[in-house]
């Protein structure tokens, strides 16, 4: 028995100290066209799938049939993630299927995993392969939005697809005449830094006609110009607009702000019923809550009969849920913005979730730019 424990201990050592050697040879390859052993790529699957179904565990998704965040998901997904994944009309770009292990078509491979693991993948990506982590760990919204787009690719055709993603030329859908006809356009007629903000925002910075975009177009050029570069320096996270302006220099930040300043806003959807709400949410939002220490948010965001500090943003007219989502993140402290981001950190958290929804639904139910210079 103990001759056994011995030959068994001598093993144990020699074994690591013999991979040493085996790699310290420089005898095992590296190079990435000779593939994996059947062996290796088998070990590798099942290793990957074992780990993202036993940590996705407890993870709850939301719903996500909402359009808006198929939308915002798609462009995401063209702009980041089709240059390896490939997209109807590409299913294998060449160069992505150099890389090893190779980049699967997803369509083909999504119906093997439940949206709790396609959260997970998507947030933290996958070593020992070219799959990257979303850019911020602090932006769970931006990751079900992909997860959402994912659940609808499998059943896109190359021209729904190409709507969704409003990748310039292509037809314009009777539901999004407007904002892809222009996107088309625009992409010949304006600055070249332009071709990408306006597959989200629309030339005018009215958006796409979903309320997960926010309305730029009348807001200032300084808070524009503040917002975006905080978006470049990493202040304001975000894995959607960090990576867009990360190799854009101050002169592009400052077109860009200017040209969405100077567009006029449109009218404002008219209001969802709200069973009071527009009213507690005027009454929060002009006399502020002085027993909880929250200060009016007009004060600083209008309407307001005097001059606003054109570093604020106006919020008259702009999407329910962007509100609210905007809102719930500097609720969590992640928000992050211009140098008076700050501010918002010592408000939000003194709201609760109905009083975020009713402030939300009054502020959007006004005309846009109302009462903001």
């Amino acid at each position: 028995m103990k001759r056994c424990f011995l030959w068994l201990l001598a093993i144990a050592l020699a074994l690591p100290i013999l991979g040493f050697l085996v790699a310290a040879s420089g005898i095992v390859p590296v190079n990435a066209s000779g593939g994996h052993w059947a062996i290796t790529t088998w070990l590798l699957e099942f290793s990957m799938s074992r780990s993202v179904d036993t940590h996705s565990r407890g993870i709850e998704p939301p719903p996500l049939d909402d359009q808006g965040l198929v939308i915002h998901g798609a462009v995401r997904y063209d702009i980041g993630c089709a240059p390896c994944h490939g997209r109807p009309g590409l299913e294998h770009p060449r160069i992505a299927q150099a890389l090893l292990p190779r980049p699967p078509y997803l369509p083909k491979v999504i119906h093997e995993w439940e949206p709790r693991e396609l959260f997970y993948i998507t947030k933290h990506g996958v070593k020992f392969t070219g799959m990257p982590a979303w850019p911020t760990q602090h932006r769970d919204d931006e990751v079900w939005a992909m997860v959402a787009f994912l659940q609808q690719f499998p059943t896109l055709d190359e021209p729904e697809y190409r709507r969704l993603a409003a990748i310039p030329g292509h037809r314009a859908s009777e539901a999004e005449p407007r904002v892809l006809e222009q996107t088309a356009s625009a992409e010949s007629a304006s600055a070249p830094v332009l071709a990408t903000c306006i597959r989200c925002h629309g030339p005018d910075g009215l958006g796409r006609g979903y309320d997960v975009f926010p309305v730029l177009a009348g807001q200032s050029a300084e808070y524009l110009a503040l917002s975006l570069e905080a978006y470049r320096s990493g202040a304001r996270p975000s894995g959607t607009m960090g990576p867009v302006v990360a190799g854009l220099d101050a002169r592009d930040l400052e077109l860009l702000a200017q040209h969405y300043a100077e567009q006029s806003p449109g009218p404002t959807a008219p209001p969802m019923p709200g069973d009071g709400q527009i009213e507690r949410g005027r009454t929060i939002a002009t006399e502020g809550l002085p027993s909880d220490r929250i200060a009016a948010c007009s004060e600083c965001h209008g309407p307001a009969d005097h001059g606003l500090n054109p570093a604020y943003p106006s919020l008259a007219g702009q999407p329910m849920s962007y509100l609210i989502s905007q809102l719930e993140l500097f609720k969590s402290g992640v928000r992050g913005g211009g140098e008076s981001a700050h501010l918002m950190l010592d408000v939000a958290p003194r709201l609760t979730a109905e009083q975020i929804e009713d402030v939300a639904r009054y502020y959007s139910s006004l005309p846009p730019g109302e009462g903001s210079r």
